[in-house]
């Protein structure tokens, strides 16, 4: 019997899930909540620890970026949840958009400036760190702004098209999900073993980075989307295969792992769409049909 099946309840005369069933995929929500709340927290205690000269501040931006990779994680087990048990609703739909605003927009924001940003080497002059701090703080609230409009884009949009539209038969994302933008700050907070950046050069490539996010946030290039994999199918025993290979890369190679699969996510949507245009640019026109010739 399938899990949706045993949810009915027998009381119900359109065969419609218990109550209680509706309370499952919104634990998933309330804890990548509590997350996001996490990761801002910790944000916030590594800034004050390096701030007054105590140790300790790299192990909470380090918890902080696992949180919002925890995050991403859940993100994709709320929804899968409520389908499976058939009990989405208006509600839970609402409530991921908000949990996905704290989770994949604020708390990454915070996180991308005060490891990114607030700690450059005053050496550099008060001008120019002054200039660099006043840049953190506008495109740190881009990337926010820009994730928040990602998210309403996608909520009252039903058959969303990408400008370059795939096959009729896949799934694709309208722009880049605002959890594989949080992924990508969280992946490259973590590669660097949460050590603040104190290097303007590398501060300005960091906000650099977080343009084009929210950038790919907002445009309408075309990702791929996995909510097409199905459990239920039956799959060539390759997929055990990786699957054992993924464990093993997250256990000994965890940093390393996380950040090539966020950049190559983030990265397929700019080849997809180079792809596109350099197909239209250099595709050779058709002849023109030459038309036949009657007898008699």
């Amino acid at each position: 019997m399938a899990l949706k099946d045993r949810l009915v309840d027998p009381k119900s005369p359109d065969r419609r899930p218990r109550k209680a069933a509706y309370a499952l995929p919104t634990l998933f929500t309330a804890g990548n909540i509590f997350l996001g709340y996490i990761s801002i927290l910790r944000s916030f205690r590594g800034s004050m620890l390096l701030a007054g000269g105590l140790p300790g501040a790299t192990e909470h931006f380090t918890v902080a970026a696992q949180a919002i990779g925890a995050a991403v994680f859940l993100d994709g087990l709320d929804g899968r949840i409520a389908r499976m048990t058939n009990t989405t609703c208006d509600f839970g739909r609402e409530m991921d958009s908000l949990a996905d605003v704290i989770s994949f927009g604020l708390a990454p924001a915070v996180l991308a400036f005060a490891w990114g940003v607030q700690f450059i080497d005053p050496a550099i002059g008060e001008k120019l760190r002054s200039q660099i701090f006043n840049a953190g703080y506008f495109i740190a609230f881009l990337f926010l702004l820009c994730g928040s409009c990602r998210l309403a884009r996608f909520n009252i949009q039903v058959n969303p098209i990408p400008k370059n539209p795939g096959r009729p038969d896949r799934k694709y994302f309208v722009g880049l999900p605002i959890p594989a933008a949080a992924a990508m700050v969280a992946a490259v907070v973590w590669a660097f073993d949460a050590q603040p950046l104190v290097s303007w050069p590398l501060s300005v490539a960091w906000l650099a980075l977080l343009l084009l996010l929210g950038f790919l946030m907002v445009s309408t290039w075309r990702y791929y989307s996995f909510k097409g994999i199905s459990l239920n199918r039956a799959y060539s025993p390759l997929i055990v295969i990786l699957v054992g290979a993924f464990i093993y890369g997250m256990w000994n190679y965890a940093q390393l792992l996380m950040l090539s699969m966020a950049s190559s996510y983030v990265v397929s949507g700019i080849l997809i769409r180079l792809g596109g245009l350099l197909r239209r640019r250099f595709k050779r026109p058709r002849p023109p049909a030459v038309p036949e010739h009657s007898l008699g």
